[in-house]
């Protein structure tokens, strides 16, 4: 059983030296997959280059990148609040943004342990004494609705790549991806109906979030003055979030690379740009991450200023400020 499971399942125990044990093992798979990754990827394509395009890259692009990328974290944290919504939490959005941006840097500069979903699952639980459960499966809706945007944007993008069409009718990927989205409607509304109050607010708000980090990618593009295609390097790019959802990696690190380089000479793309644009949004992600640490080095600015919680008429748990 994982912590993230002994959480949920409201596990009094302590964990075992078998829990540990694996943890560390999990700890050691995760760096052998990413090292094997990155060696692949670099020996397809120098360092050296990256270095390069990275030395002499056109920075306001860069630091733009970086803005666009942060707001689509606040997008995120925003998003968040729907899926809390469903489940009657209603944060303080202040505290609600602290704890994404904590859980973003546990989840990228902390693999062992529970990391972020895991700590916010713990914390939730033990302050608005809500059943661990609910917590989780919010915020697995909140992952799962990015995953249905990156779906429809991939979807969309495919009708500027020539060599997907020439393999697929266009009419086959947008049948596809509009059948699976009434099913998976379909699914929630029949076993998490809680879940259909908030939901079609929360996916328009995962489409914000996604083309936010699109927008992230053409500004690394742009800083290296770039005038060809956009869109299968785009494609590439939502190809391999998919690919970092898996915690296979450190926060997809080697598994975003490992795509880029795999993809550009199917999609007739430069690999050494291809693989600059992961690490720049590796790079990228790991400078706002680090804006967690504070809540790391400070825990009670967390919460600080918050009132205290209650129940309202409704059943809804929220304090006096929340929106």
């Amino acid at each position: 059983m994982t912590e993230i499971e002994e959480i949920v399942e409201d596990n009094p125990n302590p964990r075992t030296w078998k829990h540990k044990v694996w943890n560390v093992t999990k700890l050691i798979l995760k760096l052998a997959v990413t090292s094997a990754l990155l060696y692949y990827v670099f020996s397809k394509q120098p360092i050296s280059e990256i270095k390069d395009r990275l030395f002499h890259a056109n920075y306001w692009w860069m630091f733009a990148g970086v803005i666009v990328y942060f707001f689509s974290m606040v997008a995120s944290a925003w998003r968040l609040m729907s899926f809390f919504k469903s489940i009657n939490l209603r944060l303080d959005t202040r505290f609600n943004f602290r704890l994404y941006l904590l859980g973003i840097f546990y989840n990228l500069l902390l693999p062992g342990g529970i990391g972020g979903d895991g700590y916010k699952i713990y914390l939730l639980h033990k302050t608005y004494k809500l059943p661990a459960k609910r917590v989780f499966w919010a915020i697995a809706f909140d992952r799962l609705s990015g995953l249905w945007a990156i779906g429809l944007i991939v979807v969309t993008l495919t009708i500027f790549i020539p060599q997907i069409q020439e393999q697929i009718h266009l009419a086959i990927p947008m049948a596809a991806f509009l059948l699976g989205s009434i099913i998976y409607y379909v699914v929630v509304k029949i076993f998490f109906k809680d879940f259909t109050r908030h939901f079609f607010k929360g996916h328009a708000k995962a489409v914000i979030v996604q083309s936010l980090q699109v927008l992230t990618i053409l500004c690394v593009l742009m800083g290296q003055d770039f005038h060809g295609k956009f869109a299968p390097y785009l494609l590439s790019f939502l190809i391999s979030a998919l690919a970092a959802v898996v915690p296979i990696t450190f926060g997809g690190a080697g598994a975003r690379e490992a795509i880029f380089a795999r993809l550009s000479p199917i999609f007739h793309m430069n690999v050494g740009l291809a693989v600059f644009l992961s690490v720049s949004f590796y790079l990228t992600s790991l400078i706002v991450a680090m804006l967690g640490l504070y809540y790391v080095i400070r825990p009670k600015r967390l919460e600080e200023g918050l009132p205290s919680i209650g129940v309202n008429e409704n059943g809804n748990v929220e304090n006096s400020q929340a929106e």
